[in-house]
Formats: structure tokens, C-alpha cells, sequence
């Protein structure tokens, strides 16, 4: 299912934020004991990387040094070819970087 894509920059920063606070959400889940081992190991190898690479996007959008790239994927979109079946908000991540290929 594809999410409608932002019309306005505040609305593309607003779905940056939300992504980062979805990694924040997935990251506490997988603290927690009831996620079973395989799940935690698949989560394992992408969380900490996409964290990071969005919370430069967010911080790169709010510092003015963030650029549309009509081009060029964003970095974490190798994350969510790889592990896309395993992140539950890749369809938020897909928008994100539709969104940098195209603008608002």
C-alpha cells in the first residue's frame, strides 16, 4: 500500500520525524524479552545503521543542508532492499525517498 506522498516541506520533515520515531518504537520493542530470537537477530542488522542515517536526514532537513537529489537514492534505501519484508514502516521509508527523487 503507498502512502500518499507530501505536498509541502513541513509535511516531508514531518514524515522524516516520523520515521525516526518508528525506529525508536521498533528499537524499544526489540529490548523487550517477548520477541523471539530471530526476529531480534533480523532486526539486529539494520536497525542501528537506519537509525543513524535517519537521524542525519532529520538533522541535515532542520540544519538547511539537506538537497532534493532527483538521481539518488537516499542511503537507507540499501537497508530497505535488503531487510524491506522486516521493517514495518518501509512503506514510510519508500514515500521518504520517493519524495527526494522528486520533491514536494
Amino acid at each position: 500500500m503507498q502512502m500518499n506522498d507530501p505536498k509541502t516541506w513541513d509535511e516531508y520533515l514531518d514524515l522524516v520525524h516520523q520515521a525516526v520515531y518508528e525506529v525508536d518504537e521498533l528499537k524499544a520493542c526489540t529490548d523487550d524479552d517477548a520477541w523471539d530470537m530471530e526476529d531480534g537477530e533480523i532486526y539486529a542488522q539494520f536497525i542501528d545503521p537506519l537509525d543513524a542515517q535517519l537521524r542525519k536526514l532529520f538533522d541535515d532537513m532542520t540544519a538547511g543542508r539537506y538537497e532534493f537529489q532527483h538521481d539518488t537514492d537516499l542511503p537507507f534505501m540499501v537497508l530497505v532492499q535488503r531487510y524491506g519484508r522486516a521493517i514495518p514502516f518501509r512503506t514510510l521509508l519508500e514515500t521518504i525517498n520517493r519524495t527526494h527523487r522528486k520533491g514536494v
